[in-house]
Parts: structure tokens; C-alpha cells; sequence
């Protein structure tokens, strides 16, 4: 069977996993909100066999810049040492499949913390397929957009709260939970997908 590396460090948590097949043999999870860097490594080099595998698979965000850079240094390092294949997945779609896996298939939309205080959301309908394209949003027009009664996330009690209807459930995205992703959810475009524009700026107004 396919041996699988999973590293999620793109938000307030940080996860690894190793995978034969869909089993997990090994994980750990930590919700650190800041040191990414120090404990991530470490985290791997914990897994049976340091974690070496056929495959790895990274989470590209949207979250922490700093967190998201961490897990793809990490995880493109590896890859490039042990010649596997690397593959990335979106925050949200780890989410809203935990979700699903916990709660069984129905429309669920992920709210995590986001930059400037704004969320990140985005829907999914109940087999899994994203509705929309993930969004960095203003609380009252996350509360306002957002219409699956099942919302997820680092922030989805205070969007059910600011709503007034719904289920929140605070969720964090978990490496060990892969065997739950679509496979369709991934993809060999491994670039960080922050969320939302840079906050610098080149002269003339261009992003850098």
C-alpha cells in the first residue's frame, strides 16, 4: 500500500499524520496558535519510520501566512528527499469532510479566523463538493452569506451566534482525518492559497 505524509500547519493547529493506505497508522495534533516551525519537524520525526513515505500531502491554506509557508517548506523538503509525490488540499475541504464524516452528508460551511478581522468561509454541499469559492469576509456579511445550518471552524460559534440559527460545531483541520477527503479535493498545485491579498504592496500599488 501507498505510505502517506499528511502536514497541516496552515491554521491555529498544527497536525501531522502517516497513512498506509486509508489507515492511519500514527498522528499527532497540537492547537499552538503561534511556533509552527519548532514543533512541526519535530512532530514528524515522531512518526514511525520518521515519516518517510511514497506521498506527501500538505494543506495550502487559507490561514496563517507563516503557517502555511512552514507546512509547504516541510513538506516540499521531504518530498524532494525521499523522490515522492507531493499533493496539497484547501483547509475548508479537510474541515467540511471531517464534518461530514462526523455528522453524516449534509450541507456544511466551514468559518475560520481569518486576517484584519475578517473570517474565512465557504460552503459545501452534502457530498462534499465545494458550492463556492472560499472567501475572507466581514463577520456580519460571513453571518449573512452563510446558509448551511451546520457551520465548522475556528470561528463558527461566533458566526451561528452573530446569525442566530445553526449548529456550530469548533472544529479544527486535523491531519489524522484525511481518509475522509475527497479524493477530487486534491491537487498537484501546491502554491499557498492565502484567502485573501497581500496587505503589502509594490510601488504603484501592485501586489507584491
Amino acid at each position: 500500500m501507498t505510505r502517506t505524509l499528511v502536514i497541516d500547519s496552515a491554521t491555529d493547529a498544527c497536525s501531522a499524520a502517516l497513512f498506509d493506505g486509508g489507515d492511519c497508522i500514527a498522528g499527532e495534533m497540537l492547537l499552538l496558535g503561534r511556533g509552527h516551525a519548532e514543533r512541526l519537524v519535530p512532530m514528524i520525526g515522531a512518526l514511525p519510520n520518521k515519516g518517510r513515505a511514497d506521498r506527501v500531502v500538505v494543506a495550502l491554506g487559507p490561514g496563517s501566512f507563516t503557517g502555511i509557508r512552514v507546512g509547504l517548506a516541510a513538506a516540499k523538503a521531504l518530498a524532494i528527499a525521499w523522490k515522492a509525490e507531493l499533493l496539497g488540499y484547501h483547509t475548508p475541504a479537510l474541515l467540511a469532510a471531517q464534518a461530514q464524516d462526523r455528522f453524516g452528508a449534509a450541507p456544511v460551511a466551514v468559518a475560520n479566523t481569518g486576517g484584519h478581522g475578517e473570517w474565512f468561509v465557504q460552503e459545501f454541499a452534502a457530498d462534499g463538493t465545494c458550492v463556492a469559492p472560499v472567501r475572507s469576509l466581514r463577520p456580519d456579511d460571513a453571518a449573512a452569506g452563510i446558509k448551511a445550518d451546520i457551520v465548522v471552524g475556528s470561528q463558527a460559534e461566533a458566526l451561528v451566534r452573530l446569525r442566530g440559527s445553526g449548529t456550530a460545531h469548533a472544529m479544527h483541520s486535523d491531519a489524522r482525518a484525511f481518509a475522509a477527503l475527497r479524493q477530487d479535493a486534491l491537487t498537484r498545485d501546491v502554491r499557498p492559497a492565502y484567502g485573501r491579498a497581500p496587505d503589502a504592496k509594490l510601488p504603484g500599488g501592485k501586489a507584491p
